[in-house]
């Protein structure tokens, strides 16, 4: 299935090893545009081994990735995150002295503002630029339930606020993809169901699709269609949730007799 037809991510075949330890092999799997795709499996399996690989942060050994129809495997972060695929991380990396305001600030790339030539010969394109980025921001935060906390230090928030922040931050730049690592993990019940909300909102408002890892089985089963799962590098298995649960290589590998 090509790109026009529904893909958005496709990977090829990816291996990645670690002084001859694979931690990806020869996995291949697909996301299509506008769903909210699930990547579960028990510790060691290569999940963020494989996101690290989809962002650039690490480069495949063999294989191939494409996005949007374009190859993108060994281009560097940036190079990447320009394309419009944003990730958050397990443990958040919020600017602890900056506040929630500033945080949101400083993701838009190549800012007129970050030139010393930029703040002398153009002001006021400074200026407007700015306002621009401001108004972006607060509009982001009231979407995400933070504009209250706009002018809190980011160290300051709770786990779950934090969790917001790094969705927030993603928001900043216009993402086609967003890559969510464990957006559950440490979040209370109360932050966690209007986390689920606000991407669902996300998807079906602005048509941001999602990839995520997550332990959590009744989250995923609440909120992914379909489900990756994958075990020693490899994926094993992949459908609804309800499919996933039931499949004895994954009741085997990951999710043991709790559904048998």
């Amino acid at each position: 299935m090509s790109a026009q037809n529904g893909v958005l991510l496709d990977v090829q075949g990816i291996t990645r090893s670690f002084e001859g330890l694979k931690a990806v092999n020869n996995c291949s799997l697909r996301v299509a545009r506008g769903t909210i795709t699930g990547l579960i499996g028990p510790n060691g399996a290569g999940k963020t081994t494989l996101f690290n690989l989809v962002t650039g942060f690490l480069k495949p050994t063999a294989g191939r990735i494409l996005f949007a129809g374009s190859r993108i495997d060994g281009l560097p972060p940036h190079k990447i995150f320009g394309k419009g695929i944003v990730r958050t991380f397990q443990i958040p990396r919020e600017l602890k002295l900056m506040t929630v305001m500033e945080n949101l600030m400083l993701v838009p790339a190549e800012q007129a503002g970050e030139r010393l030539w930029g703040q002398w010969l153009l002001p006021f394109r400074v200026a407007r630029q700015e306002r621009e980025i401001r108004d972006k921001a607060l509009a982001v935060l009231e979407f995400v339930n933070l504009w209250h906390l706009r002018n809190e230090y980011a160290s300051n928030l709770s786990s779950g606020q934090k969790k917001l922040l790094e969705l927030a931050r993603t928001l900043m730049c216009d993402p086609q993809m967003i890559l969510l690592d464990e957006p559950g993990a440490g979040v209370n019940p109360t932050l966690m169901k209007g986390l689920v909300l606000l991407i669902e909102r996300l998807r079906d408002e602005e048509g941001i699709t999602f990839f995520l890892v997550e332990h959590d089985m009744d989250l995923v089963a609440r909120l992914c269609n379909p489900v990756v799962v994958m075990s020693s590098g490899e994926k094993i298995a992949e459908g609804t949730p309800e499919e996933v649960v039931r499949d004895e290589k994954v009741l085997e590998a990951y999710l043991g007799g709790q559904y048998r």
